[in-house]
């Protein structure tokens, strides 16, 4: 194991030791405030479409920002790890009927269903699990490279034709979610790590490097 995977592991047991050892007020207080940041978000607002997460392992609660999504007409997509293609993922719709089950990782996931998958790119806004992140939009994951690979393909695109697709708005519009616990100085980070163009806290809005090339081309 090289230095930087070793500090990226040290990293990894320290915040999840922080935002585990949260209690269930502060949970529900930072879950509301981060509720309130989102819904005052440009692209949320704009949005038809949301990918999100169900809450594990200490993570930021998505709950009152969920029911949120439902009274607005939105329609809310969940990830389920896909059944065939190795590291990747699948969306599938969810709602308050949503037959859920653990996967392998003992982490809720709807039952898988062709007819509630959603192709990715239909998908508006994603709002990303993390386990750190820094001011510069870096992102350090579980370490399963989950969310790395679903925004390979959009990253890629973001670095193409002048940032055309990003300010045009015809891409998935990624947002790191976690809490102020999770902020590093520096993430250390990988070739394969896609940065974040925006990360929300209970008490943040953090534009990414991304995010800040995409201000600048609009201005």
């Amino acid at each position: 194991m090289s230095a930087n995977q070793q500090k990226r592991n040290t990293i990894r047991k320290s915040v999840r030791v922080k935002r585990r050892a949260l209690s269930n007020e502060e949970q529900q207080l930072a879950a509301d405030k981060l509720c309130q940041t989102l819904i005052e978000t440009p692209q949320v607002l704009e949005a038809e479409t949301i990918a999100l997460y169900l809450a594990n392992d200490g993570e930021i609660a998505l709950t009152p920002f969920i029911e949120w999504c439902w009274q607005q007409g939105k329609q809310v997509t969940l990830p389920v790890i896909h059944p065939f293609s190795k590291g990747h993922l699948l969306f599938l719709r969810y709602n308050e009927n949503t037959q859920l089950v653990d996967n392998r990782f003992g982490i809720p996931e709807p039952q898988l269903s062709a007819v509630d998958v959603v192709p990715f790119k239909k998908i508006d806004v994603i709002l990303t699990p993390l386990v750190a992140f820094d001011k510069q939009g870096g992102r350090l994951g579980m370490g399963g490279g989950f969310y790395d690979r679903t925004l390979a393909s959009w990253y890629q695109k973001t670095q193409d034709s002048n940032q055309v697709a990003l300010n045009t708005g015809r891409l998935v519009y990624p947002v790191g979610v976690a809490h102020d616990c999770q902020e590093v100085s520096a993430v250390p980070t990988e070739e394969w790590d896609i940065p974040l163009p925006q990360i929300i806290t209970p008490t943040q809005s953090i534009t990414g490097k991304l995010g800040s090339n995409r201000n600048s081309s609009e201005n």
